[in-house]
């Protein structure tokens, strides 16, 4: 992009009420059939407008489509029973009751393409579109078919690249996969995880982005984080892998973390998306304290690759929340923008 810092959010945003119940994952929707089509699109044309009323200058349909940002996407594959289900840990912090993989998967149809051409029919900028990575598929299900997680992330890797391609031909400039698990996994990211996602973005000409950060908002991923000590250095484990990777941008959770932002050097190269909202707070941010994670992260990565953004996605939270935060995102990196142009005429 030709804009200094553009903004983007890291997935997805509220839901209006007469969709789905508010601030609550997994939520059911509230219709069917032709209604709840018509009312998912209507969503996504609010998304849409708050975000670029906000000034968010990367835009996304804010998954207004899907409950959740991975079994949706499993919901329309084959060889996955939903109805057979097991208890399971998701990312060795929390329990969950998940679907079963009886066979052998793969994806009859498209899953998200319609909804992307939507989107795209709705405005001229450019579109972020999030895809559930590999890894954090396998750890959202039971395996009773391939019972290898190494086996299975390669079948979804092909889907997944199968899906974006038609994603791409849709309009879709940025392709972003949501890999929450390469916080956790490391030694499997690094023998194949990354393989995996580079199988997934293989033969696209759009630009694609991993999104690893350590999670919603939520109470299981709060309490997690205050095990993690003074320092959260878990991206250091991966972040030379990613580097030498194809993948061409790395979205992470910054603002209000403990990660020290020395690491992102580790990703010299990339563009980098900057967690600077923090997604597990109802208090909205000062664009000041935006723009402060920004010049610390600016030390770290070079000004036209780094991409103001989000910690994770917001859905748990109130649309008015929302609202603040995005809006904040926005001041914030025009705070740092004006700092940038003065710096330069100056020189």
């Amino acid at each position: 992009m030709s804009e200094l810092l553009p903004t983007s959010t890291a997935g997805s945003l509220p839901k209006p009420s007469w969709l789905a119940e508010p601030e609550k994952l997994w939520s059911p929707w509230k219709l069917e059939g032709g209604a709840l089509t018509e009312a998912k699109q209507d969503a996504l044309r609010v998304s849409l407008s708050e975000q670029q009323s906000a000034g968010i200058d990367i835009v996304s349909d804010g998954e207004q489509t899907r409950q959740h940002f991975v079994t949706t996407f499993i919901e329309h594959l084959s060889g996955v029973d939903f109805e057979k289900r097991e208890t399971v840990r998701i990312r060795d912090r929390y329990d969950a009751s998940v679907p079963t993989v009886v066979g052998a998967v793969s994806r009859e149809e498209p899953v998200f393409v319609a909804d992307a051409k939507f989107l795209r029919q709705q405005t001229d900028s450019p579109i972020k579109w999030a895809l559930p990575g590999p890894m954090t598929m396998i750890d959202t299900l039971y395996d009773a078919h391939y019972k290898s997680r190494e086996k299975l992330a390669w079948e979804f890797a092909t889907i997944l690249n199968q899906e974006a391609k038609e994603l791409e031909a849709a309009g879709v400039d940025i392709i972003q996969f949501d890999e929450p698990a390469f916080n956790v996994f490391f030694e499997e990211v690094n023998d194949w995880g990354i393989a995996a996602l580079e199988r997934a973005v293989e033969g696209l000409r759009c630009e694609t982005a991993v999104h690893i950060c350590y999670g919603y908002g939520i109470k299981a991923n709060t309490d997690w984080k205050k095990t993690l000590g003074s320092e959260w250095r878990q991206y250091e484990e991966t972040f030379p892998a990613i580097q030498a990777s194809n993948i061409d941008m790395v979205s992470l959770e910054c603002h209000n973390s403990h990660v020290p932002l020395d690491l992102i050097e580790l990703i010299r190269g990339k563009k980098v998306m900057v967690g600077a909202i923090d997604v597990a707070s109802n208090i909205i941010e000062q664009p000041e304290e935006v723009a402060a994670t920004l010049r610390k992260a600016l030390q770290f990565v070079d000004v036209d690759k780094l991409y103001p953004c989000t910690n994770c996605g917001m859905a748990p939270l109130s649309r008015e929340v929302a609202r603040g935060k995005l809006r904040a995102l926005s001041a914030g990196a025009e705070i740092v923008r004006r700092e940038l142009t003065a710096s330069r005429v100056a020189a």
